[in-house]
């Protein structure tokens, strides 16, 4: 089966954020995403939900362009005042031309 190499970008973030990244993800050209309650502990201690609320993650599979773009209107209008990560993979689809 002829599969296509692009980019999965994992967004960590505080709940808050969630319609803004969707905003953000959508206007720089991803077809779709996945967005689902996260938890966990990082460099900030472990975010407890009743506190300090809760945290997504959103996924979304992109072309290596739009991946770019996302990292970096991530990395400046998010790192320095949210608690935020973003990570990629690179991963093999079928059905490529849905991505891009």
């Amino acid at each position: 089966m002829k599969t296509v190499p692009l980019c999965l970008l994992t967004i960590v973030a505080e709940a808050i954020l969630k319609e803004r990244l969707i905003a953000d993800v959508r206007s720089a050209g991803a077809k779709g995403y996945t967005v689902t309650e996260a938890e966990g502990e990082g460099i900030r201690q472990r975010r407890v939900g009743e506190i300090l609320g809760s945290n997504i993650r959103l996924e979304t599979i992109v072309s290596p362009e739009v991946a770019d773009r996302l990292l970096k209107l991530i990395s400046v209008e998010y790192f320095e005042r949210y608690a935020v990560i973003a990570y990629l993979s690179t991963v093999s689809v079928i059905r490529g031309e849905k991505y891009v």
